[in-house]
């Protein structure tokens, strides 16, 4: 199949700017894989639209403040960093000097040996670029004058919204931007898929009985990066770092043993489960490593019998997942009726489910 082939038409004004009032105030539309059929819904109906036992997997990873604002020394112009991932083991304080893969603007001022400030009131953050990487990314050494590099980057750096939303970031998206549920920092982007949910309706479903665990899944630039090929067996995915733990393991094989269904909270939950190993009884196993999994049309799914998603992007390595599982026409012709219907698009926008 080709990159053409999961292309469609998008009003831009669809693309959700800001998240609605409250999150679980968006719009579900619920997709049958097996019939086509399409109904409309509201997120918070989303208990009443599961079965007792079903079993959610969230993505419970924290996004964190990855994109840096400072200045080029010497001459003071300005800079611009994304942190895309951590190059060096992180010391046992996490302190000292860090080295990072690093999406940085402009870049063609911006060579080895480049020296970069972030500063914020007392705030201090140094950096160098270290060498070019390729897609025009940078190894950039980060550095202090005393408190560690998580330390002041948390304080001084932006929640790094996706650039199809045209506004800088503001102090309610650093809650907003992030689910309920996040644990486990090291994301520069949320599984967009889980900010629909409030503890008001997590309550709402454990009263209806349908159970929930959480795996891990560091949303990296893998899940974002464009198709730049036209034949999908051509790309390649970024890697991305998962955890399985054995209590989850333990939680989803009880859930498979007994027949109920699992049902992923976001694409990179679904990667997650769709990467794990599975032993020769078709148990998952608990662990943790890299995946580079790009799942596609013809993936025959092993573990994930439902997918909660938002709408994504035309012709992304997302839709391209959404429709392995759903199948490509009938993901195209929800897609059509999201856009008819006035659906809200992307990270801030509405909800799909499929089951």
């Amino acid at each position: 199949m080709t990159r053409s082939d999961f292309a469609f038409d998008l009003p831009p004004e669809l693309i959700a700017q800001e998240p609605p009032a409250a999150r679980d105030e968006s719009r579900l539309l619920r997709l049958n894989r097996t019939t086509g059929s399409l109904t409309d819904h509201r997120f918070t109906e989303l208990p009443t639209l599961l079965r007792p036992g079903d079993l959610l997997v969230v993505n419970n990873t924290r996004v964190f403040p990855a994109r840096l604002l400072g200045t080029r020394l010497p001459g003071g112009g300005a800079a611009e960093c994304l942190l895309v991932r951590r190059l060096e083991p992180v010391d046992a304080d996490d302190t000292g000097n860090e080295v990072w893969e690093a999406l940085v603007h402009p870049g063609q001022r911006l060579k080895e040996g480049s020296r970069l400030e972030f500063a914020q009131g007392a705030d201090r953050l140094h950096g160098e670029i270290l060498s070019r990487r390729f897609h025009g990314r940078r190894s950039l050494r980060l550095w202090t004058d005393g408190p560690a590099v998580r330390e002041i980057v948390d304080r001084i750096g932006h929640v790094p919204l996706p650039p199809y939303i045209k506004r800088g970031d503001t102090a309610d998206d650093r809650d907003r931007y992030q689910t309920v549920y996040a644990q486990a920092r090291g994301s520069i982007a949320a599984p967009t898929a889980g900010l629909h949910f409030t503890p008001e309706l997590l309550d709402a479903l454990d009263a209806h009985a349908i159970e929930r665990t959480a795996v891990t899944l560091h949303v990296g630039y893998g899940t974002f990066q464009p198709i730049r090929v036209e034949r999908l067996d051509e790309h390649q995915m970024a890697s991305e770092q998962f955890d399985v733990s054995a209590e989850a393991a333990a939680t989803i094989n009880a859930a498979r043993a007994s027949g109920r269904r699992v049902i992923a909270v976001g694409t990179t939950t679904t990667r997650t489960l769709e990467s794990v190993p599975v032993d020769g009884e078709g148990r998952v196993v608990p662990g943790s490593g890299g995946t580079e999994l790009f799942i596609r049309p013809g993936h025959e799914f092993r573990v994930v019998n439902g997918l909660i998603t938002n709408f994504h992007l035309p012709e992304s390595s997302l839709l391209v997942l959404v429709s392995a599982f759903a199948g490509r026409e009938r993901v195209l012709d929800s897609y059509r009726h999201a856009v008819a219907n006035r659906y809200r698009f992307y990270s801030y926008g509405d909800a799909n489910l499929i089951l």
